[in-house]
């Protein structure tokens, strides 16, 4: 029996899913977060040239043709939903498989909104650092200046009802909340499953006390909602984003909390990736901005750790991967 075909595994792995793989596989673990760097496109080529890898798996490295030039590798997995950063045409031809992970960070996305619901509406941020900076001498001061608002009995109004969104839907309606949303693109039957009524866009805005965004912008070049758009909502109402940073136009965003024509934000998500340091934004007191952590949980990396080694052991049990970004990669299976 000859040695085991080599795996470079960069993606964070729980440590049961490492052992597990490395029972099939030779294994280097070096997930990009202790190393905290990223491989240029022509230095991973080089590499798993070098060093006659078969299996990679990343998470945020960049999968380039010259990757899939080298003539070892057998296997891409890439721990993420999307695969902007892979050029799954060049695997394609190569006939190199890449497994993804659709739907690893559904619930932890779904939560964090739930969680920014309840952190607006309540003044959570504002109500800890009144604590934390010595303000708190008056209890009366403090049980007015933050009174609130319950999740239970609002409307809660999503836009883009797939996986997540409908996750959003769920924990919503559990606390009591009405739910509409607006998604073209869904089943109206699927929606009355989920207890959400579909609606317009501009009805949504007008309607939800919490507008919570769930879906990709494609195919546009200009945001799905501006300025115009957001003067639609209620003074009263708070916007989330944890989707996609092109959905909105920032800057009227910016404007409309500052005047304070919408109670609030949370945006999870900005254009540009990071937060540009010109922005305004830190300076208001009514909207919570997070570093891009809606997938950022232990049961994320489970879960994408597991799919991740389901779909190797397959492969090299000689089946076909479920989790295909490139189906035409491999030979169709018998009687397609």
């Amino acid at each position: 029996m000859g040695p085991a075909m080599k795996a470079l595994v960069r993606a964070p792995f729980a440590e049961q899913s490492v052992q597990r793989l490395g029972r099939k596989l030779d294994v280097t673990y070096e997930p990009w977060i202790e190393e905290r760097r990223l491989y240029g496109p022509g230095e991973m080529a080089e590499r798993i040239q070098k060093e006659d890898i078969a299996i990679l798996v990343v998470e945020a490295d960049f999968l380039s043709k010259e990757l899939f030039e080298a003539p070892n590798l057998k296997l891409a997995g890439v721990c993420r939903n999307a695969l902007n950063q892979v050029d799954l045409e060049a695997a394609t031809r190569r006939g190199v498989p890449v497994i993804f992970t659709p739907n690893r960070n559904t619930t932890s996305v779904a939560e964090l909104a739930i969680n920014f619901m309840l952190m607006l509406g309540r003044h959570i941020p504002q109500a800890s650092s009144y604590v934390v900076d010595g303000k708190w001498t008056n209890p009366m001061d403090a049980y007015i200046g933050f009174r609130g608002r319950e999740v239970s009995g609002s409307v809660v109004g999503i836009v883009g009802l797939g996986q997540i969104g409908s996750q959003v839907a769920k924990r919503a309606r559990a606390l009591g909340a009405r739910v509409i949303a607006h998604d073209p693109y869904v089943n109206p039957r699927r929606a009355r499953s989920l207890g959400v009524r579909l609606v317009p866009l501009r009805q949504l805005l007008r309607r939800a006390d919490f507008v919570t965004f769930h879906t990709p912008l494609t195919g546009r070049t200009e945001p799905l909602v501006d300025g115009a758009a957001m003067d639609l909502m209620m003074p009263t109402a708070y916007l989330i984003n944890t989707g996609a940073a092109n959905i909105l136009d920032y800057d009227a965003l910016e404007e409309r909390l500052r005047e304070h024509r919408i109670a609030g934000a949370a945006l999870d998500v900005f254009p540009g990736f990071a937060l540009d340091k010109a922005s305004k934004l830190p300076k208001l007191d009514n909207v919570i901005l997070t570093p891009h952590i809606g997938g950022a949980t232990e049961e994320t990396i489970v879960r994408q750790s597991r799919m991740i080694v389901d779909d190797i052991e397959r492969f090299l049990s000689g089946k076909r991967p479920m989790r295909m970004a490139n189906p035409d990669a491999l030979p169709a299976p018998h009687g397609r």
